[in-house]
């Protein structure tokens, strides 16, 4: 069962001719930027550029930009302005947060917050500049505008490629699977802060826990994430599971308001250089698209942010061209500072038993918390990494440094 998000919500219709079904050669819409997709990176980097007074053409293929999804982050993965700029789509903000595993819990004074597809999309909709075609493919695209399903064109300067991810050659990968259900409770849950893990219950189909965010004192979305080496998704398994925690918590479900789910990409190891060679000198790929991501937790939302200020820096006007040169820099320093992440990404997904794969966490949750933020962040220190790797690995030793090797991992060994 998947519930699509309420589709009775109201927009102003600002949509172009191609959007409403138009059959003409060229489309009646105007703008200076097109974005193919319309998933967070795009609409990040959208609002951001018709805040400035870019024009902006938001394509995206399926019923609604934004889809059906919750992005939360740590407030301490942004600096203070780009918070204080995401502020009006922020849907839900907690004074901190806390962790379960089998040996211990422990709560943390990191303040915690969430998006919401729905709030996402709002503020697009409001947003002036910025012209959303929904039910919309590209079929072409060029470094000076597109080809839609229905024939028509959007020519632009500047031509962005944020339509999700999509296999890419010298990209190993694990996977992040997940289906969450918001309920309604028929009394309190009791919950002040989320539970990022709850790694005490059943360790099946690799790293297992539950992720919990208390929306209201009686609604609350449960997710059971996994860290599995299958990149397929069992819905009804994971939600019944959901609802088996509930009960164990005494949580008794009143209504079930919606469901979410998504496999997200882990990285093992990636080849940014033979990537970005085989991506066509024309595109001007962002977010997913371009593997701009963290490689270990899967959050996507503070490299968005950071990709929309970085686009919104370049020099105008904005030329499809620059901004893949831009972007293309940028995705290659990050995938340098990545390395890190995914040599300890190869040590949870290779080196341990799939049902011990929690130890690996269980270990690095015991570190400051300090630590733990720039590591969400993506910001760790040199400092940072030999406190992680110090000490008797949770893993056996000899398939420890078996995992050392990034060109080892990329050669399939």
């Amino acid at each position: 069962m998947n519930i699509r998000p309420d589709s009775s919500i109201k927009r102003p219709d600002r949509r172009g001719t191609a959007a409403l079904g138009a059959t003409h050669s060229t489309s009646r819409v105007k703008a200076d930027i097109v974005i193919a997709g319309g998933g967070l990176a795009a609409c990040v980097v959208a609002m951001r550029l018709a805040e400035q007074g870019e024009r902006v053409a938001l394509i995206e293929a399926g019923e609604n930009i934004c889809g059906n999804h919750t992005w939360s982050f740590h407030r301490t993965d942004l600096d203070p302005s780009d918070y204080r700029r995401l502020g009006p789509v922020i849907a839900h903000e907690w004074p901190g947060q806390k962790v379960i595993f089998p040996r211990f819990t422990r709560s943390l004074t990191t303040p915690y917050a969430s998006i919401t597809s729905d709030a996402l999309r709002q503020a697009v909709y409001a947003t002036e500049n910025i012209e959303t075609l929904e039910n919309m493919r590209v079929e072409e695209m060029r470094d000076s505008g597109v080809t839609l399903g229905d024939g028509s064109r959007i020519d632009a300067s500047c031509v962005i490629d944020g339509r999700g991810f999509a296999p890419m050659e010298g990209l190993k990968l694990g996977f992040q699977k997940f289906v969450g259900v918001e309920v309604e409770l028929g009394r309190p849950h009791g919950e002040s802060v989320p539970t990022i893990m709850d790694a005490s219950v059943d360790q099946k189909d690799g790293y297992r826990f539950i992720y919990v965010l208390p929306l209201s004192p009686t609604r609350v979305l449960i997710e059971d994430t996994r860290y599995s080496d299958e990149g397929t998704l069992e819905f009804e398994a994971l939600q019944s599971d959901i609802l088996a925690y509930a009960a164990n918590r005494g949580w008794v479900v009143k209504q079930l308001i919606r469901t979410e789910n998504g496999i997200l990409p882990i990285a093992l190891a990636h080849d940014a250089e033979a990537h970005w060679s085989r991506v066509p000198s024309h595109l001007a790929p962002i977010g997913m698209r371009a593997a701009l991501f963290h490689p270990t937790t899967g959050y996507s939302l503070p490299i968005a942010i950071d990709t929309a200020n970085l686009i919104a820096t370049l020099k105008r006007p904005l030329t499809t061209a620059a901004v893949r040169k831009a972007v293309e820099e940028y995705a290659l320093a990050t995938n340098q500072q990545q390395a890190f992440f995914r040599f300890l990404n190869r040590m949870l997904f290779r080196a341990a038993a799939p049902r011990k794969r929690y130890v690996v966490l269980q270990r690095f949750y015991r570190l400051p918390q300090a630590l733990i933020q720039r590591f969400y962040a993506g910001r760790i220190r040199p400092t940072d990494k030999l406190r992680i790797v110090a000490g008797k690995p949770p893993v056996p030793i000899q398939k420890a440094v078996r995992c050392v090797s990034e060109a080892r991992a990329l050669a399939g060994e």
